[in-house]
């Protein structure tokens, strides 16, 4: 028996490692191709012989790539989108869960159903709509930020509603009851009471919106033209595709500066991103 635990112990462990490896291995071999002079990818090595900034430089200090820009448009569309997101899911799952009205059940099955069918389905329709509204509404057609805010709200709102719902749900109606017996309104009740409790969910959403937002690449290129309104993944790509002679050097140092607000975030909240995804696993 002892025999047969080591062996599996060994079998999870090297299956681990081999997993750590290959997830370690892309993202290396990026950073080598960074500090590497050469302006290949098939020339990169995970330690590059001539080790050099100058594709940094470069990145930076191009006129043709406005790097600077992308980062900017990107933490602005981020950021108006996880206030927003915020806002109408915590308001939204609110109402679904301590008020009845009309329609109510209407609005939980369709919310139910947006769930099942994939976001990429409707990338069309997206565009379609898009072009509609921009010849009424300008600031939220195509090419604005407006317009790609809206959507990433619109597409955040199914399943944080149902899992802030849940949550609140969960949290006794007493409390409730309580504070308007002494006087409070339902605003009051919200803010002083439900909210500090969901709080842990409240930003793991958050995070998550950042982070699906700020690297979202499908919507954005479908949305948004021009050097002086696109996101900086779409930049990145647009800069490989616009070249006969990418330099993948500057590319992967684009990559690079990209990622790190995202890894970051990561690091610097991921107590407080652990603690919101286990909030509600036990009740009491």
């Amino acid at each position: 028996m002892k025999t047969k635990k080591r062996a599996v112990k060994l079998l999870k462990y090297g299956l681990a490692i081999v997993l750590i490896i290959f997830a370690l291995i892309p993202f290396l071999w990026i950073i080598a191709t960074s500090l590497n002079a050469a302006r290949s990818l098939l020339g990169a090595r995970v330690i590059p012989e001539r080790l050099t900034l100058g594709n940094y430089s470069e990145l930076l200090g191009s006129p043709a790539l406005p790097f600077g820009r992308w980062m900017l448009n990107s933490f602005k569309v981020s950021f108006i989108s996880v206030v927003l997101i915020v806002i109408a899911t915590c308001l939204s799952a609110y109402a679904l869960s301590r008020f009845r009205f009309r329609g109510k059940r209407p609005v939980m099955m369709g919310i139910v159903i947006m769930n099942i069918f994939p976001g990429i389905l409707a990338m069309v329709a997206i565009y379609a709509m898009m072009q509609q509204l921009g010849a009424f509404i300008p600031p939220l057609g195509l090419n604005t930020h407006g317009g790609l805010i809206c959507i990433y709200v619109a597409g955040s709102m199914s399943v944080n509603v149902l899992m802030v719902k849940s949550y609140i749900d969960s949290i006794s109606r007493e409390l409730d009851e309580s504070a308007i017996i002494e006087g409070a309104s339902w605003g009051q009740v919200f803010a002083l009471i439900i909210f500090p409790i969901i709080r842990p969910m409240v930003i793991t959403i958050a995070i998550l919106a950042f982070m699906s937002t700020y690297g979202d690449f499908i919507v954005a290129n479908l949305l948004l033209k021009g050097n002086d309104r696109i996101t900086v993944m779409v930049g990145i790509y647009q800069f490989t595709q616009q070249r006969f002679d990418t330099n993948w050097g500057v590319v992967a140092a684009g990559t690079i500066l990209a990622a790190l607000p995202v890894v970051a975030l990561f690091f610097a909240a991921q107590k407080q991103l652990l603690a919101g995804l286990m909030v509600g696993a036990v009740k009491e």
